[in-house]
């Protein structure tokens, strides 16, 4: 904390408010208390206060009664909730009423200062200005590392130019994010944003669904149908996986790239589409080139502008933040309390490797909010996670496929060699982990 912040705590036990008096102090915090709800709003309609901490269950006027207040009369106050007695019915109502965080007594000074940084983090940041280059959040992108800040960058220079864009990282990194923040940042955020899995779909329809084609042109052509291409005409069409396509499907991509014109199944006329091609990969393209798989001509017109997403182990103190937003992201979807984390826990996070990336990290925190209600220790998690692979992290002569082949391997050997559970985890789904294994 680097700010005297004024807190002001109500409990009617004086020897509570004592110890949290102490330990706001502690953290260079400036407290007031008060064991009354009465007291209490006295402080909070003379003084400027920044945080509320409140207990619920007080004799005569409650604390509920003091959240209802506050929220009424000081809307922007954070409150902090703290009691004895808990039941996922009160934080739930709690938290509906305005209250941010929710502390079951006894609780350690380590949860109190982790509830205390999820609460005021945003009040003690330095205020940004518009002519800030510094972006915390960008998009609905979320990074203050130096690679993500480059990332932004790089977004705000593309947002607004026709020039093709290939998008490169690893799985879960986020690619479709970084395309939509292209787009939608920019000059083309009113236009359609058309993503097209290319992985997804099977190849002998995907040239159907990307170009659209006309009723009886093929077995199962019931009807003509509108191509990606068409949907997209005066905005972004964002093909994920493009590594994925055939020789043939990429032979006419070059050619609409390059013509600015798709033709339908089934049709002699082609048709003229304006549409700003993003592309994304998790594979070097010009490994798939030396190996016959992709066409380097393609690769150079997708190629115009390169962005490259950094995997989330090189996102220096991103990682916490993210544990944060996903935390509190769903605990307001399940309508439950915030989960506290232990600090070994927290170091525990932040210095696993996260094959899995940004997706990983938030399919975990999703599985930990739904199955856990209160803080969260070193039992809950996973022993792959629990120490650092000092083998990979020390090593400089390995490759990234090399340290991503022993990750999957270690966590695929954890879960006894369940495919569907190492895919969950890992945050890709099981077409990718099987191509991966072999």
């Amino acid at each position: 904390m680097n700010k005297a912040l004024s807190i002001l705590v109500v409990d009617d036990s004086r020897d509570m408010l004592e110890l949290i008096r102490r330990q706001l102090q502690e953290l260079g915090l400036n407290p007031f208390i008060s064991d009354t709800v009465m007291d209490g709003i006295d402080i909070l309609e003379s003084s400027q206060i920044d945080l509320l901490i409140t207990d619920l269950n007080m004799p005569e006027v409650g604390g509920e009664q003091l959240i209802r207040y506050a929220s009424e009369h000081f809307p922007k106050l954070p409150i902090l909730v703290i009691t004895g007695y808990p039941s996922i019915d009160s934080a739930v109502n709690v938290m509906k009423m305005g209250a941010l965080e929710y502390l079951i007594k006894p609780f350690t000074f380590d949860e109190l200062e982790y509830a205390l940084n999820s609460i005021l983090s945003d009040i003690i940041k330095p205020h940004k200005t518009d002519d800030d280059e510094s972006l915390d959040n960008f998009q609905g992108i979320i990074g203050a590392s130096p690679k993500m800040q480059n990332l932004f960058r790089s977004i705000k220079r593309t947002q607004s130019n026709t020039a093709t864009i290939l998008i490169s990282g690893e799985s879960g990194t986020g690619k479709e994010l970084i395309a939509r923040a292209v787009h939608y940042s920019g000059d083309y955020s009113s236009s359609p944003f058309v993503p097209v899995n290319c992985g997804a779909i099977p190849d002998q329809l995907l040239e159907s669904e990307l170009f659209g084609h006309l009723k009886g042109s093929f077995t199962g052509a019931i009807s003509d149908k509108t191509g990606f291409f068409q949907a997209a005409n005066g905005g972004t069409l964002f093909l994920d996986e493009i590594s994925n396509t055939s020789l043939e499907v990429q032979a006419k991509l070059l050619r609409a790239i390059q013509e600015k014109e798709v033709t339908m199944l089934g049709s002699t006329k082609s048709q003229k589409v304006k549409v700003r091609i993003i592309a994304a990969t998790n594979v070097n393209i010009q490994d798939l080139i030396a190996q016959g798989k992709f066409r380097e001509d393609l690769f150079y017109r997708l190629n115009v502008i390169s962005i490259e997403v950094p995997p989330l182990r090189q996102r220096d103190g991103d990682i916490l933040t993210l544990v944060k937003f996903f935390n509190k992201k769903f605990s307001q979807e399940n309508s439950k309390p915030k989960l506290k984390f232990e600090r070994n826990v927290l170091t525990a996070l932040k210095n696993y490797a996260w094959p899995g990336n940004v997706r990983e990290l938030e399919n975990f925190i999703q599985r930990l909010v739904i199955m856990h209600d209160n803080t969260i220790t070193m039992e809950e998690i996973p022993d792959y996670m629990k120490s650092r692979p000092v083998e990979i992290e020390s090593t400089t002569t390995l490759t990234l496929k090399e340290v991503e082949k022993k990750y999957i391997l270690k966590v695929l050997a954890a879960n006894d060699n369940n495919k569907t559970k190492t895919a969950k985890i890992l945050g890709i789904d099981r077409k990718t982990l099987r191509e991966k294994l072999k």
